[in-house]
């Protein structure tokens, strides 16, 4: 089994690229998407293509967003990442279209085995399907998937599937209602 340098067990973790491009995307993360000096939308969609990410048109990254992994990363069309949003992809996260990820969302793919010696690296994935809106300060835990226009509100803490058009509050997050939408 592979260990970091403190000696825990990663568990089979790979980080999916050789170092250069690590360090690459270290950089990029810190001076374009970690930064308020650089706004242009634009300009971070067309880095997380060249470093590997799928993302539709129309997507929409704030100032200070952190993505740990751009090759584990797959945006649907006219998603909007808000402000101080965290994507920790240890493992693959898949956020849909028309997807809303409001002000410091936190997006957690890696925990540790707290059983064992080793504290063994653990990664799962996290799915988001169409329309879900992440509220702020909210996180979403390892291998949740949030159903289809689901909404997990402000600081609460998904640690496990929310099901579709329904709205949910808490830590942990449990159902408060049904998500009605109307059209205009």
């Amino acid at each position: 089994m592979t260990t970091n340098l403190q000696g825990y067990a990663l568990g089979g973790f790979t980080t999916g690229r050789n170092w250069l491009v690590r360090i690459l995307w270290y950089y990029t993360n810190s001076f374009i998407f970690k930064s308020y000096w650089f706004p242009f939308s634009g300009l971070k969609v067309l880095l997380l293509r060249i470093f590997g990410a799928k993302v539709g048109v129309g997507v929409n990254i704030k100032p200070n967003v952190n993505i740990k992994y751009p090759w584990r990363l797959s945006i649907g069309e006219f998603t909007w990442i808000g402000e101080e949003v965290w994507i920790d992809n240890l493992a693959s996260v898949s956020i849909g279209a028309n997807c809303c990820l409001s002000q410091g969302a936190f997006l957690l793919c890696g925990n540790h085995n707290y059983k064992k010696t080793t504290f063994d690296l653990i990664t799962q994935p996290i799915t988001l399907e169409d329309g879900v809106w992440i509220g702020a300060k909210a996180i979403v835990c390892p291998g949740v998937i949030i159903a289809s226009h689901a909404v997990l509100s402000v600081m609460s803490v998904a640690t496990n599937n929310l099901e579709s058009f329904k709205i949910y509050q808490g830590n942990p997050a449990k159902e408060i209602k049904i998500r009605n939408i109307k059209s205009t």
